[in-house]
Formats: C-alpha cells, sequence, structure tokens
C-alpha cells in the first residue's frame, strides 16, 4: 500500500521533540464528533499537553484542546474531552507492552488532513528526555550550526 502524503498540517507539537526521545511513530484516525472537523480545519487547536494513553484495549487522546467552531451554536463540541483514537488491533497490542514494559510514553506530534480530507494524528512512542540529554542535543545543534558557518565561509574565501 501507498503511503498518503498529509494533504495540510494543522498543528504540531514542537515542544514534544525537545521533552522526548521519540523512538517510533504511528498514524492513527480520530473519533470527531459534531463541529470538531470544522473547528480543525480552521487550525483551533492545541497539542502542548496532550497526551495517550492505552485504557481498555483503546487507544484515547488526552488534554487535547479543540477549540469551540466559531460558526457553531449551542450544540458546539467540548474543547478539552477525551477522544478515541483508531488504531489496528496490531498496533494497539504493540503499544500496550512497550509503554508497559518499557516505560514510554504515548505523545501526539501533529494533526493533519490526509488527501482524502481524514483528519490524522501523528502519534509517537517516546521516551523522556532528562536535563543533560537536552543539553546535548542543544549543544550538537549548535556545533553543526558552526560547522556549517565556518564551511560557508572557508567557501566564500576562495
Amino acid at each position: 500500500m501507498e503511503s498518503r502524503k498529509p494533504l495540510r498540517t494543522v498543528a504540531t507539537n514542537r515542544k514534544a521533540y525537545y521533552d522526548y526521545a521519540i523512538e517510533d511513530t504511528f498514524e492513527a484516525g480520530l473519533e470527531l464528533r459534531g463541529t470538531e472537523v470544522k473547528a480543525l480545519r480552521e487550525g483551533r487547536v492545541n497539542l502542548k499537553e496532550s497526551f495517550a494513553r492505552v485504557d481498555r484495549n483503546e487507544v484515547i487522546l488526552h488534554n487535547c484542546h479543540i477549540n469551540e467552531y466559531s460558526h457553531g451554536n449551542i450544540m458546539n463540541h467540548i474543547p478539552r474531552r477525551e477522544r478515541r483514537l483508531l488504531l489496528h488491533r496490531k498496533e494497539i497490542d504493540q503499544l500496550v507492552g512497550q509503554t508497559q514494559r518499557k516505560g514510554l510514553t504515548l505523545i501526539p506530534l501533529k494533526i493533519y488532513f490526509t488527501d482524502r480530507g481524514l483528519a490524522k494524528l501523528q502519534l509517537a512512542l517516546a521516551k523522556g528526555k532528562r536535563q543533560y540529554d537536552r543539553r546535548e542535543d542543544i549543544k550538537k545543534r549548535e556545533d553543526t550550526r558552526e560547522m556549517a558557518r565556518a564551511m560557508k565561509e572557508e567557501r566564500r574565501g576562495r
């Protein structure tokens, strides 16, 4: 099966890359109700403090804030409700095993729409970074920037 490219990214969790070491990623569908899809299309979503957990053989997304739809009425959705993620049974079983044994966490990385118009969530199996891990990453990033800068100056000098 060919992999689908995301049509339009709605929201990204940039802090996840800073706070966690990403080990594996999954694509999950979102079970949405009412005006949630329209609010997503407006880009009114926040993934900053959200996480996922496996409860009774279902993966549930917690703390994902989807603001109310701007043209909605009294039937608008609840912004911070728990949402079920749609994954294959094999993927859920794999997530159960890895989160319990290895102490890994499920973190949403981004929400996007596919070319068919379906809302998808990129879910990461991640391990929390310690403070010294973060410092190491910052140092590596600065070193690569400095090397690139030096190479650029070298090329200009010729």
